[in-house]
């Protein structure tokens, strides 16, 4: 029994010395789950994979060069430069205000008499330009007068047409009249109006006037000019001939009564002859008819075009560019000052010299000529307009037959 123990035990000790001799097989790792299939080994991750797509690895952003001082946001301006100092608004040249210093002896009337408070004189003005500028401008005369006479003077009226100017005077609702020179020659005829001052003006000309010598002098007369497009093709009065044409008023001198003169000594009747004729209503309007094409000829003063009072180019700047004058008229005398028939003498003296003292006087004269640009007057009486009543006769125009 011992020989069998003894037997086995030797047995074990050998085949455990065996089993020390043969290398241990690596124990296969029990995988923690069921036969997970191992991942094929990741390629590393570029430092560390952000979660989204990988953005490529931001180049580091090259260093902000240093804002040049602050960089706005918007995309940046280039440093503005200084603005010029804005040449300091030209300040509107100032106008002298007007004196209107009372003068030494004023007139005196009394109650119910013209110029008294209770009873102020009229003044009516003719319609030959901007009537609102003009109604301003004779405000200010009137309240200026009003100074300098102690008179009192009604707001003023500008006639609708110039023969409400002429009527106004004829049944005593205006007792002075600021008329053109045609409207005095029919006032006078019709109601024996009293003209008691020229209108003197710094003449103008323009390219074709034979009188360019007299240009910027004053002058107590001035000229009617015939304009058109200057890619009209008209050249000469024949050229007008089936076109429009484009008068101011049937009483105004120097925008229809002598170019109705001058015309029919020219051959063209224009009745006959022009296509059609319009009544612009004042000068300023026969510019701006021929430039817009509303009329394809018209007539005006010289030079309505590139006159300040008028002042075409401020809204139309290339009006003397396209429209010229391609003929002209003779020598018109001025229009003025006149009062009606009977009108205290010591009063008109008065007045009369108030309006002197006011074209002398800088402020005075500023107001002046924002309504017919008046540069001066020239006192006067009736003879004055007889030479051209003569030529009017001669060519057969009786102003009474013509009042519209």
């Amino acid at each position: 029994m011992n020989k069998y123990v003894l037997l086995a035990v030797t047995l074990l000790v050998a085949l455990a010395a065996i089993v020390a001799c043969v290398p241990a097989p690596t124990p296969t790792p029990v995988p923690a789950k069921p036969t997970d299939v191992p991942k094929p080994t990741e390629a590393p991750k570029p430092t560390v994979a952000p979660t989204k797509a990988a953005e490529p690895t931001k180049a580091p952003e090259p260093t902000k060069a240093p804002a040049a001082t602050a960089v706005p946001t918007k995309a940046a301006e280039p440093t503005k430069a200084p603005e010029p100092t804005k040449a300091a608004v030209a300040p509107t040249p100032t106008t002298a205000p007007m004196k209107c210093e009372k003068m030494a002896n004023p007139p005196t009337v009394a109650a119910g008499q013209p110029g008294a408070p209770d009873k102020p004189i009229v003044i009516t003005f003719v319609p030959s330009g901007d009537t609102a500028k003009i109604a301003k401008g004779g405000d200010q005369i009137a309240e200026c007068l009003n100074k300098i006479t102690g008179l009192t003077f009604a707001p003023v009226s500008v006639g609708t047409t110039f023969a409400a100017s002429i009527e106004a005077m004829g049944a005593n609702k205006a007792q002075i009249g600021f008329l053109n020179t045609f409207s005095v020659l029919l006032a006078r005829q019709k109601y024996d109006i009293d003209p008691a001052l020229a209108v003197m003006r710094k003449y103008n000309t323009n390219a074709i006037d034979p009188d360019k010598a007299d240009a910027g002098k004053l002058t107590a007369y001035y000229k009617g000019q015939f304009i058109a497009k200057k890619d009209s093709g008209i050249k000469t009065y024949a050229d007008l001939k089936g076109k429009s044409f484009c008068f101011v008023d049937p009483n105004s001198t120097s925008g229809y009564i002598i170019p109705q003169i001058v015309l029919k000594a020219n051959g063209i009747n224009p009745d006959k002859d022009l296509k059609a004729v319009v009544n612009a209503g004042s000068h300023n309007n026969v510019g701006l008819g021929v430039y817009k094409g509303d009329c394809d000829a018209g007539v005006s003063y010289v030079d309505v075009l590139t006159d300040a009072a008028a002042n075409l180019a401020k809204t139309f700047p290339d009006i003397a560019d396209k429209v010229v004058p391609f003929a002209l008229t003779e020598k018109i005398p001025n229009d003025g000052v006149q009062f009606v028939k009977g009108f205290d003498p010591k009063v008109k003296a008065a007045i009369v010299d108030g309006l002197v003292a006011m074209a002398k006087d800088p402020g005075g004269n500023a107001v002046l000529r924002s309504i017919y640009t008046i540069d001066d007057f020239q006192k006067i009486d009736t003879s004055f307009y007889a030479e051209f009543e003569n030529v009017l006769k001669k060519a057969g125009v009786d102003p009474a037959a013509l009042v519209k």
